[in-house]
Order: structure tokens, then C-alpha cells, then sequence
């Protein structure tokens, strides 16, 4: 095989892999109304299943990035795909919302090892310069989520029942586990140097907290991608019960915005010839943040009905399907040794911050546009302040462009 085709063969291995969790979440919000009635609960009650999974994934991140570094990339990524799998087969028992909520957290555990793995393998297997590249690629591949599982979603729950989500999910991770086994190369040599002792690995974690370019750009990036997972959260509630729409109608709905997200993300790759990922980072939050604004105003007064509101969605997607990428670029180039636990710490920012935007939807059991327009609007706000404020803190900002990256100490 030349070598142009293993890149594109690890590409969509890769992105394979970071689909993972996109179908755990995306494949079964379909289903809310009928796991709601099978558990006797609101379906605002079913959202804090997906509020637990983000809060796994946030902590996975954070277990998995030093296991990475340690013990190279595919023996924690078998094991995270088989404690996601086992998980899996367990939510089939669950009886109570509470059991699922706990199920799904350990579920995002196993779940998040894929995608730690895979955006630590960008740096292994690609130079820095086409760091923003690679992940609009893929992007490509994780766009088919929003496309197919929430339609696959749709058709399992109708014709076999919501129990059948978790198994298809857990058949796909089988695979995804026999196709990292055998056809995915090592991307990193295990490094026995890097310590699994907590103190070490605080001080690993500290480290790359004090990058000023890895904090700003992470953290600001986590607050914007958090208005993606807000919308991914709440939309069950918005469309089915506030806008009344079919479980077939939302599929539909759903895959449709995801259009934004997706185009605006191979978009970037073509942006990134004639602009840096600093300028098209800081461009689209200038875009979130007004949308994200008008949309909170408009829910006030009672302006928008569904059309406008999926208008003012799909903007806002867009913009959010430019900015993921960039951010994330930023964030990692400053990294080179020690790659996997930057990203793993990069992952935790952004998953802790979207977890807990999208746990307030489901506290506030609302039946309403308000808590999301809300949310949105406060974390795209916050997402710019950071961002503003922390570019005054990096000293020379390093180029995604650049070749030399400083390694961490450990």
C-alpha cells in the first residue's frame, strides 16, 4: 500500500475511532420519549444521561492521557473499548433513570479512550504544521454522526426498542477494536520513563496548564464547543416538546443542521491557505457570540417560531464547525513530548465545560427555548472574554505553522 493511502487509511481510522462517542450520544436522543416512559421519567430526566456522559468522558481524559504516553497508544485504547463495550451491554438492565445516569458515566470511561487515542495520533502520525488540516479531516468522518445516528437511532427504537441502541453501539465498538488490533499501526513507542505516580502526573498536568497559549486557546475553544453539546443535549426537548415535532421530523432536523457544522469544517481546510488558525479561531467567536445573543433576545420576547430558530442554529454551528478545529490546533502545538497528556487535559477542559452547560438543562426540567438560548449565549460570551484577555498572556504566539515545539518535563 503507498504511502498516500495509509495516510488517508489512518485518517479514517482515526476518525473512526473519535465517532465513538458521537454515536453514544447522538444515536439515542431519539429514543428519549420512549426511555422516558420505560423509566418512568421526564425526558429532561433521560438528558442527564448525556450530562453523565460528558462528565465521564471529562475524567477518562485525564486517566487515559498518561496511559497513552506510558504504555503507547493501543493497549489503553483495547482497554477503554472494552470497558465501553461491557458498559454497553449493562445499560440494556437498567430499571431506573439513576442506573442509566451511572451506566452511561461508565460507558464515557471506556468511550473516551478512543477519542484521547485518536487526537494524540494526529501528532504521532502528521508534523504540526497540518495540525488543523488533519482534524477538519477528521471532522469529515466524525460528521457522519449527526447524519446517520440519530436516523439509525430513530429506526432501532421504533422497530426493536431503545434497549437495541446500546447493542448496535456495542457491535460497531467490536469492530472499531478488531480494526485497531490489526490494521492501525502503533503511533507511539511505549515511554516507561513517564511516571503513573499521581504526584508526577499532577506535575505533568501542571505543566501544561502553565502554557498560556495551551490554556487560553483550550479553554476558550471548550466554552464555544460547549454550545455545540448544549444544543446536542437540549434538542430532544426543543424540537420534540416545545416545537412538536416527530421523532422521524427530528432525525431529519437534526441531520440537516448538522450540515452547517460539517461543511463549515472542510471549509477550513480551504480557509487555511490564506488565513492562520488564529485569525479564523478569533473571526468565528465574532460570529457565535451575536447570533448566540440575537437567539436569547428573540426567546425573551417571543419572536421565533421553529423556522428562524433553525435558521439562527445553523449559523451558529457553522461558526462552531470553523472554530473546534483551530482552537484545538493552537492548543497542541506548543506540545510535543508529552503529547497525550496535553490532549487528554485539552479533552477534559473541553468535556468538564460542556457537561456542566448541558447538566443545567436538565436541572432546570424546563419545557422551554429559555434555558438554551441561555446557556448558549453565556458560554459563547465567556468562550471571547477568555479569549481576548489570555491572548495578552502568551508572550510569542507559536504557529500551528511551526515546526519546533517545547517538550514538557516529567
Amino acid at each position: 500500500m503507498s504511502q498516500s493511502h495509509n495516510r488517508y487509511l489512518i485518517i479514517v481510522i482515526l476518525g473512526a475511532l473519535s465517532t465513538i462517542s458521537p454515536f453514544a450520544i447522538d444515536m439515542y436522543l431519539p429514543a428519549f420519549p420512549e426511555m422516558a416512559s420505560a423509566l418512568h421519567t421526564s425526558t429532561a430526566r433521560i438528558s442527564l444521561s448525556l450530562s453523565s456522559y460528558f462528565a465521564g468522558l471529562a475524567a477518562g481524559q485525564l486517566c487515559y492521557g498518561p496511559l497513552l504516553d506510558r504504555f503507547g497508544r493501543k493497549l489503553p485504547l483495547y482497554a477503554g473499548l472494552t470497558l465501553f463495550i461491557a458498559a454497553s451491554m449493562a445499560c440494556l438492565c437498567a430499571r431506573s433513570v439513576e442506573w442509566l445516569v451511572a451506566l452511561r458515566f461508565v460507558q464515557a470511561l471506556g468511550g473516551c479512550a478512543a477519542q484521547v487515542a485518536a487526537m494524540a495520533m494526529v501528532r504521532d502520525f502528521f508534523p504540526a504544521r497540518e495540525t488543523a488540516k488533519i482534524i477538519s479531516l477528521l471532522i469529515l468522518v466524525i460528521s457522519a454522526s449527526p447524519l446517520l445516528a440519530p436516523s439509525v437511532g430513530v429506526y432501532v427504537s421504533v422497530h426493536l426498542g431503545w434497549q437495541w441502541v446500546f447493542i448496535v453501539l456495542s457491535a460497531f465498538v467490536v469492530l472499531m477494536l478488531a480494526v485497531s488490533a490489526w490494521v492501525l499501526p502503533e503511533g507511539h513507542a511505549p515511554d516507561r520513563s513517564i511516571s503513573l505516580r499521581p504526584l508526577p502526573i499532577l506535575r505533568n498536568y501542571v505543566a501544561v496548564l502553565k502554557e498560556p497559549q495551551f490554556i487560553t486557546y483550550s479553554l476558550s475553544g471548550a466554552f464555544a464547543f460547549s454550545g455545540l453539546l448544549v444544543y446536542v443535549a437540549s434538542s430532544p426537548i426543543v424540537f420534540m416538546e416545545v416545537f412538536h415535532v416527530s421523532a422521524q421530523q427530528f432525525g431529519a432536523i437534526f441531520a440537516g443542521l448538522s450540515v452547517g457544522f460539517i461543511g463549515s469544517n472542510q471549509v477550513n481546510v480551504f480557509l487555511l491557505r490564506k488565513f492562520s488558525s488564529e485569525q479564523i479561531f478569533l473571526g468565528t467567536m465574532f460570529v457565535v457570540c451575536p447570533v448566540a445573543l440575537w437567539l436569547l433576545v428573540g426567546t425573551i420576547c417571543g419572536w421565533f417560531g421553529l423556522p428562524a430558530t433553525l435558521v439562527l442554529l445553523f449559523i451558529a454551528l457553522s461558526a462552531l464547525g470553523l472554530a473546534f478545529p483551530n482552537a484545538a490546533a493552537l492548543a497542541l502545538v506548543p506540545f510535543d513530548h508529552n503529547i497525550g497528556s496535553a490532549a487528554a487535559m485539552m479533552g477534559f477542559l473541553q468535556i468538564g465545560v460542556s457537561g456542566l452547560a448541558s447538566a443545567s438543562i436538565g436541572i432546570f426540567d424546563s419545557h422551554s427555548m429559555m434555558p438554551v438560548a441561555l446557556v448558549l449565549a453565556a458560554t459563547s460570551w465567556i468562550g471571547l472574554g477568555i479569549l481576548i484577555v489570555g491572548k495578552r498572556r502568551i508572550p510569542a504566539l507559536k504557529f500551528v505553522e511551526e515546526k519546533d515545539c517545547h517538550p514538557l518535563a516529567h
